[in-house]
């Protein structure tokens, strides 16, 4: 395989449109694996995670976690004499968002052996896609074996009457707010609004939930019940559904939700978070066939396919991320870059693909061993199927719970632990397919349980798995006792 057969300094093995986390990935994969690769980026190198989405909202949320810990904890409890620091906060949020800059991101992209483009990158034709940068100045760039979708997605927002004009917070302005609002209204109950309403409600805001399908309506029940419980008790005021009629903001900056049942919400901010869309309505879709601003569908090596499940013509164009919609979750797209980067590579070569379940180049996790953790108070940790799931994919399943508060590992670990873990077993082949955990500092825990549900270790060894004393792993065992042998 030649790879580098082409004198134009315009050519490159892979092109790669997209400098988030996923698309770094796919392109350090790339070299790693002896091709050349160039990304196009059109805003920050890092992408949404680094700037406006994982790294600075867990630190708007990590001083208040660690507070409402020591607070739990009599001895430690009473050396704490303040509240946050909100100011000190946001500068540990600014800190991690490397202050909006991506220098150090650039520099790594450099180190890697990296070719970086500035602009907005489209495909115009088979393997060719034209950079135009912020003078309007159009690169073409040809990629000799693949072109990588790697775009992500953008906060969706709703057709409702007035919310536009009223100037509304996406997860971007949330995560990236220079003030706490004195209000705060949160339209959805999913991830983004928990957090965010965990986050503001810490550092002061009065927050409003207006939760029209419930808190997490897409984890086991009792984790959006609990989580509901602790908002409350932090103050928030949660709605469950509750729909945003129309949205009025007034000259003095007061917005006004209507509710569709008459009532009024009033807040100084609106932060909308029910959904994303994807970013691909300017990346040149309709060039190759495929429709602007639609979500791209991949198979398992995450080659973009059409309608009838087969790869495009050539099998160059692949998507990797949450442009795919296969999995929202930053974790999951760089998993997908490391089996897309290899697919590429291996086909670059000649190789064979190992595209079967759990082979090298398939995402086979995207629909069997999603992990996630939110990072609520108490925090959900959950992997696999939940109950339900499983019984919607025709799983003949088992479902146990424990009290996760009356684990000796949890009663050390703060007074007054409340929280609950439960293991959905396949009872055909006994194995793990699901788990769920919530309570609080559950998150370090989540990957013991995915490692049972990747690995399919049968129930009888997962006995021999024995968990330290006394840790909050411990779970584990009464999980299984409750099971039975």
């Amino acid at each position: 395989m030649d790879t580098h057969m082409d004198t134009d300094p315009y050519t490159y093995d892979v092109v790669v449109i997209g400098a988030g986390p996923v698309g770094e990935n796919v392109a350090d994969r790339l070299v790693q694996g002896g091709l050349s690769a160039a990304v196009v980026e059109r805003e920050l190198v890092g992408g949404e995670c680094s700037y406006w989405a994982c790294m600075p909202t867990k630190a708007l949320l990590r001083s208040a976690s660690a507070l409402r810990a020591v607070r739990h904890l009599p001895g430690a409890r009473e050396a704490v004499t303040g509240d946050l620091d909100v100011a000190a906060v946001l500068r540990r949020r600014d800190s991690f968002a490397s202050d909006w800059k991506d220098d150090g991101q650039v520099s790594w992209l450099d180190s890697a052996g990296i070719a970086l483009y500035r602009g907005q990158g489209r495909i115009s034709s088979e393997r060719v896609v034209e950079v135009t940068d912020g003078s309007g100045t159009v690169t073409e760039l040809t990629a000799r074996h693949a072109v990588v979708v790697a775009t992500g997605s953008a906060a969706l927002l709703p057709d409702i009457p007035g919310l536009t004009e009223a100037g509304p917070w996406s997860s971007r302005e949330a995560a990236a707010a220079r003030a706490v609002p004195g209000r705060l209204a949160v339209i959805g109950g999913g991830v983004v609004a928990s957090e965010m309403a965990t986050a503001f409600a810490a550092l002061g805001s009065s927050v409003t939930v207006l939760a029209r399908d419930g808190v997490l309506p897409h984890a086991e029940p009792f984790a959006g019940e609990l989580v509901t419980e602790s908002l409350r008790e932090a103050g928030v005021s949660v709605l469950p559904g509750a729909e945003a009629g129309s949205v009025q903001r007034d000259d003095d900056g007061t917005v006004h939700i209507t509710l569709t049942t008459g009532e009024e919400v009033e807040a100084d901010e609106v932060l909308v978070a029910i959904g994303r869309t994807p970013n691909t309505q300017d990346i040149g879709l309709d060039a190759v066939g495929l429709k602007p601003g639609a979500w791209l569908t991949v198979d398992d090596t995450l080659r973009v396919v059409a309608d009838d499940g087969a790869p495009l013509a050539g099998g160059w164009l692949y998507a990797a991320g949450d442009v795919n919609r296969r999995v929202l979750l930053t974790h999951q797209g760089k998993y997908q870059a490391g089996a897309v980067g290899d697919a590429i590579v291996a086909r670059a070569r000649g190789e064979a693909v190992d595209d079967g379940p759990w082979g090298r180049h398939a995402a086979t996790a995207d629909e069997r061993a999603v992990p996630q953790v939110v990072f609520t108070e108490p925090e959900l940790a959950s992997v696999g199927l939940t109950a339900a799931a499983a019984e919607a994919a025709g799983i003949r399943t088992r479902v146990v719970d424990h009290d996760l508060g009356a684990v000796a590992g949890s009663a050390l670990h703060a007074d007054g632990y409340r929280g609950r873990a439960r293991m959905v077993v396949d009872e055909d082949r006994k194995v793990v397919v699901g788990f769920t955990l919530v309570g609080p500092d559950v998150a370090e825990l989540l990957h013991a349980a995915t490692i049972a549900v990747v690995g399919e270790v049968p129930v009888d060894r997962l006995w021999h798995a024995v968990p330290a004393y006394p840790t909050v792993s411990e779970v584990w065992l009464r999980l299984l006792e409750a099971y039975g042998r």
